[in-house]
């Protein structure tokens, strides 16, 4: 097999939402055939660059995904099942990114705040941005104000991602600003939140620098803020 020709089959099962030979995927008979772990394992071993593997099969496959999402194509279990594809693929090509000397974009904290319990949108977003080359930090649910602060200003984060999908724990968004102004550290921190009650009116409210709709909105956010 050719490297573009298993660079096109690992984009193809991230779409496809198959981690492993035995999953099943959106089209039928691809049982028993590599998928994800496979075939990154396959391109690891051909020496193939994984920075390569990064841009043009995961980044790329993930901008399809976000395309069948928006079309309604796609629902939210589908979009999971190619972002766990992204997750496992990074991990495998972690610490050779890190030989090969590709530099992290940036430390991104990112959490479900304190009272939420909620976190398939935002475990999608600490995958993608992992994918999108970012050294993610993530908190887990259900996290104080205190804790992400501090977790922001011991790994000196650049970025900082906020979820709530209660509109009870909407407040604690505005806490964390508001706490992180007092530690003389917000102006060196971005602030993205998301989540289905929230709004780029309440994040003008609380002082944060964007809402992001979903995962694809705050990955294109992010490049627009790099450029």
């Amino acid at each position: 097999m050719t490297t573009s020709e298993l660079l096109e089959k690992i984009a193809f099962n991230v779409i496809q939402g198959r981690v492993e030979a035995e999953d099943d995927g959106f089209e039928p008979g691809l049982e028993g055939q590599p998928a994800v772990t496979e075939l990154v394992t396959e391109a690891l071993d051909q020496n193939i660059d994984p920075k390569k593997i990064l841009m043009e099969s995961l980044t790329e496959s993930m901008e399809t995904v976000g395309e069948k999402f928006e079309k309604k194509e796609y629902l939210i279990p589908d979009m999971l099942a190619s972002a766990e594809c992204v997750g496992v693929a990074m991990d495998l090509l972690a610490p050779h990114l890190i030989k090969a000397g590709v530099e992290s974009k940036g430390k991104f904290v990112i959490a479900t705040v304190k009272g939420d319990l909620h976190d398939i949108g935002k475990n999608i977003v600490a995958i993608m941005l992992k994918g999108a080359g970012y050294q993610v930090i993530d908190l887990g649910t259900d996290v104080s104000a205190d804790r992400i602060t501090a977790a922001v200003k011991e790994n000196q984060a650049s970025f900082l991602g906020l979820s709530a999908l209660l509109t009870t724990t909407m407040r604690v968004m505005g806490e964390v600003v508001d706490q992180l102004k007092e530690e003389g550290i917000r102006d060196h921190v971005k602030v993205l939140i998301g989540g289905a009650p929230t709004s780029i009116e309440f994040a003008h409210e609380i002082g944060a620098d964007a809402y992001c709709k979903d995962a694809f909105q705050a990955i294109d956010l992010l490049k627009t803020t790099a450029a």
